[in-house]
């Protein structure tokens, strides 16, 4: 029990290197990988949009977007 704390810190500090492993510069000619297609969170924008419209009436949930007005007809 005495090299308990030694323990957890050899964790912390083997924890938050691996952590900054992750992290590097990304150069300007890099750059055109990340922007690709392929890359994007939605695939298509008005499909996620119309979604999201979808959802938001049919669920009442009036907070998930601001352009929304609640409502469960989807008539708004």
């Amino acid at each position: 029990m005495k090299h308990l704390p030694n323990l957890k810190l050899t964790g912390a500090g083997l924890g938050l290197a691996l952590l900054l492993c992750g992290c590097s510069e990304v150069q300007p000619w890099e750059r055109g990988n990340l922007a690709r297609n392929i890359m994007a969170i939605e695939m298509s924008p008005a499909q996620a949009s119309l979604r999201q419209h979808n959802y938001a009436s049919r669920e009442a949930a009036g907070a998930a977007s601001v352009l929304s007005s609640g409502g469960g007809c989807g008539c708004n």
